[in-house]
Parts: structure tokens; C-alpha cells; sequence
């Protein structure tokens, strides 16, 4: 079963408050695929250890511009709350979560077409 890391959202995916997730790449991604969800998995360090958080499925998976959640408000903060962030949480607002989502992944825009990836917990 393929990883899929969550180390800058492990809490939402720990409260199961997040049940999208955007990602660059991860365009192989087909609907039913399940996947180990894990706190890191890259970067570990000499003796580090995976740590598993649980299973997920694939429901959905889409390319979108990641600026889709700022051409429509409405939409941005229903993909936000999905995203583990609820209205009057830090990244609620979808402006601020373009701008963690940017800050934390190399050479990203809001131009930048990334894969919305739905999933439930197994």
C-alpha cells in the first residue's frame, strides 16, 4: 500500500476533520485506491520510523488551478473546512490557505494546477 504523508495536517487527519487534500502530482491517483495515510515519510533521519495514522480511499480526484478557491468564495471555504480547516480556523480563509499551501511546496502559485484528492476512512 502507497504512503501518503500528512505532516502539515497530522491533527485534522488524527480528528478525521480532513477529507481532501490537494497535492502536485499524484496524477496516477485513481478512485478506490487505498492508501496508508502516515504522519512523515521522507526526511526521516537516521533510525526514523514511519508513523501510521490510518487508511484511507480514494473518492474523488480532479486537477484544479489552486486558485479555484478564491475565484469562488463559497467554494473556497467549503473546500477549506473539507481541507480539516473550519470557518475561524487559522487557514479557513481561503486566501491564507493558498499562501500555507504555497509556502510549503517549492515553485507553487495560485496558477498552479494541483490534484484535489477526496477520501473516507477505512
Amino acid at each position: 500500500m502507497r504512503n501518503i504523508s500528512f505532516m502539515l495536517t497530522t491533527q485534522q487527519i488524527r480528528n478525521r476533520t480532513k477529507t481532501v487534500t490537494r497535492r502536485i502530482g499524484w496524477s496516477f491517483l485513481k478512485v478506490g485506491a487505498e492508501l496508508q495515510a502516515v504522519e512523515k515519510s521522507q526526511g526521516l533521519g537516521k533510525g526514523g520510523r514511519i508513523k501510521r495514522l490510518c487508511v484511507i480511499r480514494v473518492t474523488s480526484v480532479r486537477p484544479e488551478p489552486l486558485g479555484a478557491l478564491v475565484e469562488d468564495l463559497v467554494y473556497g471555504f467549503k473546500e477549506t473546512a473539507l481541507e480539516g480547516f473550519p470557518v475561524g480556523s487559522r487557514y479557513s480563509d481561503p486566501f491564507k490557505f493558498i499562501n500555507f499551501f504555497c509556502s510549503s511546496h517549492r515553485h507553487c502559485t495560485p496558477a498552479t494546477i494541483v490534484n484535489r484528492i477526496e477520501f473516507e476512512y477505512l
